[in-house]
């Protein structure tokens, strides 16, 4: 394997710069059971930068899910002229509140919501505190980017919905802020949720899409499923296939529900470790978000044309205006 394909995965991605990392930084939080922690990482050179909020996933290892985790991406997309925060939400195994006596333990789905929340009425502090960032962060292009279990957080900033189990009220939390998610192996419809999550993780069986209408990318793949969640398998698609407005979707062949090894460098968890599966997903990613964010460019339609044109190709794509 190529040191430029592990970079770039073939997918024009622009070059590489070297990236500044600040971590941990607190931002006091009222209320919260502890501040909320965060890492930024920066590239060297740019201006007008925009940004990723990168909200980790709840699996079972102790420093996958904080602000520690995620390298193989979050380091690529700082590289490639993002600013990428990563908070560490409640639920994280390096905080031991999962167990805590509280409505929302263990998954503290609303209260991840309003650290991305706490994360953007804080940038001005961010880019004053972090070394080299003064004056480059553009706030008119800010994405959100999750996975599993931050895929649902994405997808209710994006302003999907579930229900107060307190109220029976629906939660509604779009930020209008945010111009674009990428949900990567996120749950799906809350309905078709299987007996052992309903018991385990309740809130889930209350997620709905109707009225999740910001522009997103919903990632998946052909071995991303589990019984344990659902029986379909194409679960994790459903915030592509019901979310009204314009969504894309990546279809992964072969990938499982790390899509090789995201989460970490040499991850114990990952079942289907392939740094170049990697690679092309955070390519795909990085080609989606800067069209998004900026409308005349064409990283993403070259993106797709690039992987449709493969041998073989990693995965395939779908787009609903």
């Amino acid at each position: 394997m190529s040191s430029a394909f592990t970079e770039t995965a073939g997918f024009g991605v622009n070059q590489a710069s070297p990236v500044i990392a600040y971590g941990p930084m607190t931002i006091p939080v009222p209320g919260r059971a502890v501040d909320l922690q965060i890492k930024v990482s920066v590239p060297e050179a740019g201006e007008e930068l925009p940004v990723i909020v990168l909200s980790h996933g709840n699996g079972p290892s102790n420093f996958v899910s904080s602000l520690h985790g995620y390298g193989p991406v979050a380091h690529f997309w700082a590289a490639h002229g993002f600013v990428v925060i990563q908070p560490t939400h409640l639920d994280s195994m390096t905080l031991g509140l999962r167990e805590a006596d509280s409505f929302e333990a263990p998954l503290y789905w609303r209260t991840r919501v309003e650290d991305v929340r706490t994360i953007l009425d804080h940038l001005d502090r961010i880019e004053s505190t972090v070394p080299g960032l003064s004056g480059r962060i553009d706030r008119s292009r800010i994405a959100a980017v999750g996975h599993s279990m931050g895929g649902h957080t994405v997808g209710m900033l994006c302003g999907s919905t579930v229900t107060d189990p307190v109220n029976g009220s629906q939660v509604y939390l779009p930020d209008q802020r945010i111009k674009a998610g990428v949900l990567l192996g996120a749950p799906g419809l809350g309905e078709d949720l299987a007996p052992y999550a309903t018991e385990h993780w309740p809130i889930l069986r209350t997620t709905r899409f109707d009225r999740m209408t910001t522009p997103a990318l919903v990632v998946t793949s052909d071995e991303d499923t589990n019984t344990y969640f659902s029986e379909r398998k194409d679960w994790r698609a459903d915030a592509y296939r019901l979310g009204p407005g314009r969504k894309s979707l990546l279809w992964l062949y072969e990938a499982g529900h790390s899509f090789g090894g995201i989460s970490t460098y040499d991850a114990a968890e990952t079942t289907d470790e392939n740094p170049e599966r990697v690679a092309a997903l955070r390519a795909l990613v990085w080609a989606y978000l800067r069209s998004e964010l900026y409308p005349d460019d064409k990283s993403w339609n070259e993106a797709v044309t690039m992987l449709q044109s493969m041998d073989t190709p990693w995965g395939r794509t779908e787009t609903k205006p």
